[in-house]
Order: structure tokens, then sequence, then C-alpha cells
């Protein structure tokens, strides 16, 4: 992970949160997890969009890490993809 240089962002980082940031932190995992998911099958958000139905916009705030992802949209995702997007 990269060191931020910039006071004034490390001091905002700084209050964001624990919870919050742990959340975000999950979210962008999930997303990375998604994308390493796409990349293996040679799919684009695009194709994940039609194979789940979505909107490519849906499908693009997902993978910026900004979605709270519901137990429902990650079944939906790893029906379509036919992979696990959380391994337990």
């Amino acid at each position: 992970m990269t060191t931020v240089q910039n006071p004034l962002f490390r001091q905002c980082l700084a209050e964001i949160p624990a919870q919050k940031r742990a959340e975000y932190e999950l979210c962008q995992t999930i997303a990375d997890r998604i994308d390493e998911i796409l990349k293996q099958q040679h799919l684009t958000q695009r194709d994940l969009a039609r194979l789940t139905g979505k909107r490519e916009s849906e499908i693009s705030k997902w993978m910026t890490g900004r979605h709270n992802f519901t137990m429902k949209t990650l079944s939906l995702i790893s029906t379509a993809l036919s992979t696990p997007v959380i391994r337990v």
C-alpha cells in the first residue's frame, strides 16, 4: 500500500471512523475479487451487466468499491460468473 504524503489527506483519512474504513476496504476487496474473476474469464463489465441483467452503470458502481454489496447481489454475481465471489 502506498503511503499518503499529503498531510491534509492523511488527516481526513484518520478522521474516518474505523467501522466505515473497514466497510470501504471490504467493499473494495469484493470489487477487486470480481475484477479478478472477470479477467480470468476474459469478460468485461459489459458482459457482467448482460449476465446479471443489470445496467452497465450499476456494474461500474459495484466495481469502484462504493457499493454496499448485499447477499442477494453477491449470489447473483457468483451465479452469473459460475464462481464464488466470497471464499469462506
